[in-house]
């Protein structure tokens, strides 16, 4: 297995999660600048990269078939809507024999179209699980990886000696555990540990209009509600393409909040409080990394 020395890495798309990706390449990594390269219509976010010392050379959206033909290990990070027409344009303009990877966050579509993809490219389907609010390049440094969740959806196409060589890096970025899965279990679990968490805060957030509601919080607003501050173009497609999953689970969420709404309306103190013992208890057997 080659080493990541000998790549030339590119990364599509240099907004919060290209550039938290293309940093922790450059600190963690031991990737080369003169070996990091990046594409983005958005001609900005490429230059402040490059000044920061994080890519040697910026290609704009038009001209990303130079990038890639360059490049031996590929980043594409794109929402999937965009990353599939992305490929749909330029998967003449890959170099063969490189290694291509997505951060997209629902992955049955991604993995569909990667299984379709040229046999001389070793496509690889992935989901960082991290993130920071806001968007774009400049919130790429609040980014964090350490000890996050990495999810990879791998194809059995893929070579084995690519598949360890990705794992090795993500693990070399701050990653805590990483686990392959099918791409439609992927979809299922991330609309309740990420998709669902997202549109409850959002409605938390969409049910009070009083703006010094939060000089009445405790932390555990601000904690909860954090994940609201989103990009909301991203997450109106990711919750829109993987709907059938996600409506499911607000579905297993109506019916809990209905039951403990009902222990409420008719002060069933004590049945509450089992149900509140258990959810604590399920709470405190999860996984941790």
């Amino acid at each position: 297995m080659k080493n990541i020395d000998d790549y030339t890495v590119g990364i599509v798309g240099m907004g919060l999660m290209g550039g938290a990706i293309a940093m922790a390449l450059r600190s963690r990594c031991g990737v080369a600048q003169s070996k990091l390269f990046a594409c983005d219509t958005n001609g900005n976010s490429l230059v402040l990269a490059e000044k920061a010392g994080f890519i040697a050379k910026g290609w704009e959206g038009k001209n990303a078939g130079e990038m890639l033909a360059a490049c031996d290990l590929v980043f594409l990070c794109l929402g999937p809507a965009a990353l599939l027409r992305f490929l749909d344009t330029w998967e003449s303009s890959f170099k063969p024999g490189a290694l291509v990877t997505d951060i997209a966050g629902i992955k049955g579509c991604i993995a569909a179209r990667a299984e379709q993809f040229r046999r001389d490219v070793d496509f690889i389907p992935g989901h960082p699980m991290a993130g920071a609010e806001g968007g774009g390049f400049a919130a790429a440094v609040h980014c964090n990886f350490h000890g996050k969740n990495y999810i990879l959806t791998p194809l059995a196409r893929n070579k084995p000696e690519n598949l360890g060589l990705l794992k090795d890096l993500i693990r070399r970025m701050g990653f805590g555990r990483i686990t392959e899965i099918d791409a439609a279990v992927h979809d299922r679990k991330v609309a309740y540990t990420s998709q669902l968490c997202h549109i409850i805060a959002a409605a938390i957030i969409d049910c009070e209009s009083d703006a010094s509601i939060a000089r009445f919080g405790g932390g555990s607003f601000e904690d909860f509600t954090r994940i609201a501050m989103f990009n909301a173009p991203l997450w109106a497609e990711l919750f829109t393409s993987n709907r059938e999953a996600l409506l499911e689970r607000i579905q297993q969420f109506e019916l809990s909040l209905d039951a403990l709404k009902t222990f409420i309306k008719d002060s069933q103190t004590g049945e509450l409080e089992q149900r509140l013992l258990r959810i604590r208890d399920r709470r405190s057997e999860l996984e941790t990394p």
